[in-house]
């Protein structure tokens, strides 16, 4: 699909639309940053492994799988069986996907080519039943050429209909899920020589924050310190007295460290730092007395019924509902509409908005070459909603983006635009750049209208029926 404007309208579920977006050479900012102090509560719910072709290349509006005529017009090298693989639908609940650590993503992009999914599923490890690591895949017959429609994901499907979605959401840097979360909330992946020293940090998106030989114990943990020593977002949120919380649904997680080809699930405990869950191992959250802000995800519920969200959230799955292989697409769509609902049904739902992603492409295909911004970024596309009652309607966003723009819309929102800069945030560390000052990296601010009369919740039912076919 071609790329006209930075935001086009979507066609599924809108009616008399075009009047809620500014023309194409309007500012992205000039309709939305006046109004911004009607949000107080932001939400990023962050799930596992999925490309935005995968899920959303087909979805009207959006640059999605190539085609032609109702043909596919891409066909991905197939080395273990000769030809090639078309995308074809799969209903298939349960999925494999394929490797996904950094030479696996080279190996996808293959200088822009993108071509190399199909052959790296085939080189995954196979037999990891029930656990995934970035050199595993759970599928013997490869699917990663699969793509879901809203017969197999309705409610996201309605979600991108009824509010905003991004076809342009890059994951911040290019390898697997432990580096996306520690970008989630620091904005770098990196290894520390010394303890709790930041500027001993260097970048790296392999294995980050890997325990150091004789770091001794976390108090209160019975885990050897992770050592994340630069400066994190919540340390900013802090410094300013903006309230924040990191909701962990406990349970087993499926990605492992140090490339094995298996792995045994680890669990998750909210305590813990780890792979989804890494804010108790930074030693700015430590030493601000913060890591009881890292709280199980009925804590979330609780804080939605009794008014108390705090203003900045961040929601992480476990191995079940995360829709990382082999966890259930159907589980992950029913535990996120399940925290869409909550928010909807409550009167936060008025100043609330809330950002949907996946953490990285999980091996699954993606034609669009990601930009590059620097030496571990971007990553591959991943699907990117925004949901709020002040959401502009039914809308493609074609913005260039990646979950740096989260942190940068926190931080213009609640931090009056401070940045986690070593040379302005009052705790400097070794990091190469400021990825929320990227170029390239578009404006959140963009997707919302203040303008508009809040838009009505959007109350689904977790379980839903398959919904139509989409068109080719």
């Amino acid at each position: 699909m071609k790329r006209t404007t930075w935001f086009a309208l979507a066609v599924i579920g809108c009616v008399a639309c075009s009047s809620q977006n500014p023309p194409p050479n309007a500012s992205p900012t000039s309709t939305a940053s006046t109004g911004v102090s009607k949000i107080q509560h932001i939400v990023v719910i962050m799930q596992e492994n999925r490309s935005f072709d995968e899920y959303f290349g087909l979805f009207p509006g959006a640059e999605g799988l190539p085609r032609q005529n109702g043909q596919f017009t891409v066909c991905i090298p197939d080395p273990d069986n000769g030809g090639c693989v078309r995308p074809y639908h799969d209903a298939t609940d349960k999925n494999g996907g394929g490797p996904h650590g950094s030479s696996n993503a080279s190996a996808d992009i293959n200088g822009g080519k993108m071509d190399g999914f199909v052959g790296q599923a085939e080189k995954g490890a196979q037999g990891c039943v029930e656990t995934v690591d970035p050199t595993c895949t759970n599928s013997v017959k490869s699917d990663v050429m699969g793509y879901k429609d809203p017969r197999d994901i309705p409610n996201y499907w309605a979600y991108a209909s009824r509010f905003v979605l991004q076809d342009h959401m890059f994951q911040p840097n290019a390898s697997w899920s432990f580096p996306q979360h520690l970008y989630m909330v620091s904005e770098w992946s990196a290894k520390c020589s010394k303890l709790n020293d930041p500027m001993s940090c260097a970048a790296n998106i392999d294995s980050p924050g890997n325990t150091l030989s004789g770091a001794g114990k976390i108090s209160g943990d019975n885990q050897a310190a992770r050592n994340f020593a630069w400066t994190s977002l919540p340390y900013l949120l802090y410094k300013h007295k903006v309230s924040w919380k990191y909701y962990v649904a406990e349970g087993l997680q499926p990605d492992c460290e140090d490339n094995a080809a298996t792995c045994a699930p680890k669990q998750q405990t909210v305590g813990t730092a780890d792979i989804w869950n890494p804010l108790p191992g930074f030693t700015d959250v430590r030493q601000d007395g913060q890591v009881s802000n890292v709280q199980t995800i009925d804590h979330f519920y609780g804080d939605v019924k009794a008014g108390k969200l705090p203003a900045v959230s961040w929601i992480v799955p476990n191995g079940a509902v995360s829709e990382h292989p082999p966890g259930l697409v159907s589980a992950g769509q029913a535990y996120v509409t399940t925290l869409l609902n909550t928010i909807m049904k409550s009167p936060l739902w008025d100043s609330t908005a809330i950002f949907v992603s996946w953490d990285d492409w999980g091996g699954f295909y993606d034609h669009v070459a990601p930009p590059v911004v620097d030496s571990t970024g971007y990553g591959l596309r991943v699907p990117g909603l925004v949901i709020s009652p002040y959401a502009r309607r039914a809308g493609v966003d074609h913005q260039t983006l990646s979950h740096d723009a989260y942190v940068k819309f926190i931080e213009d929102v609640f931090l009056g635009g401070a940045r986690l800069d070593p040379k302005t945030d009052g705790r400097p560390d070794s990091r190469p750049n400021v990825r929320e000052k990227s170029p390239q990296l578009g404006d959140l601010m963009a997707d919302f209208n203040f303008n508009q009369a809040p838009r009505p919740p959007l109350i689904l039912d977790p379980n839903p029926r398959p919904g139509a076919a989409a068109q080719i």
